[in-house]
């Protein structure tokens, strides 16, 4: 049963809102955040609508540092300005913060073991699965627009198939994303 996808924010989160939202993020979405972001902010929380996470995660993943942190920083900077990036912010990173120090004091201690290794291993396969979904979500408002789908695609190819640079694919496609819209929008 999925729950109804708004097309726009619903309602504007407190500073507090937006530190317990983010905690509970960080908490919930170890070593894959993305994909439950998009679910926690559009689907549950109702704070974004659908192609306004997409168009702010778009943002958030041009600029420099972790994609996830940045968006953190952007939705309680939109709802709160300072106050509310630095709630949000520090709402995301301070539960999995000492989740990694206690999890680094277990693994220095046990990393020989093969049950740890296989731990891992499965970890990884789950946060790959996570990707896969979200990103199949956030086609979706892609939906009858065969140009943006387009650039996509490119996107795909050249970082995931032909592992080129983030940086010059994001030079070249960019740029060329935003003539796209600028000419739709005419």
């Amino acid at each position: 049963m999925s729950e109804p996808e708004p097309t726009t924010a619903t309602q504007r989160p407190s500073c507090s809102a937006l530190f317990l939202g983010f905690l509970g993020l960080g908490l919930t979405s170890f070593g894959g955040a993305l994909p439950l972001a998009r679910r926690a902010l559009v689907e549950r929380r109702r704070w974004l609508g659908e192609e306004e996470f997409t168009e702010l995660l778009g943002l958030c993943q041009f600029l420099p540092g972790g994609n996830i942190i940045n968006l953190s920083v952007a939705v309680g900077a939109r709802f709160q300005g300072v106050a509310g990036a630095l709630a949000a912010l520090l709402g995301l990173v301070a539960g999995p913060t000492a989740i990694v120090i206690g999890l680094g004091v277990i693994y220095e201690r046990f990393h020989d073991d093969p049950h740890i290794r296989h731990l891992f291993a499965g970890l990884a396969a789950a946060a790959a699965g996570l990707m896969v979904s979200m990103a199949l979500k956030m086609a979706r408002p892609l939906r009858g627009q065969p140009v943006a789908i387009g650039v996509a695609l490119l996107a795909f190819v050249a970082l995931g198939m032909l592992q080129l640079p983030l940086l010059g694919v994001m030079l070249v496609l960019t740029p060329l994303s935003v003539l796209i819209a600028a000419g739709r929008r005419r």
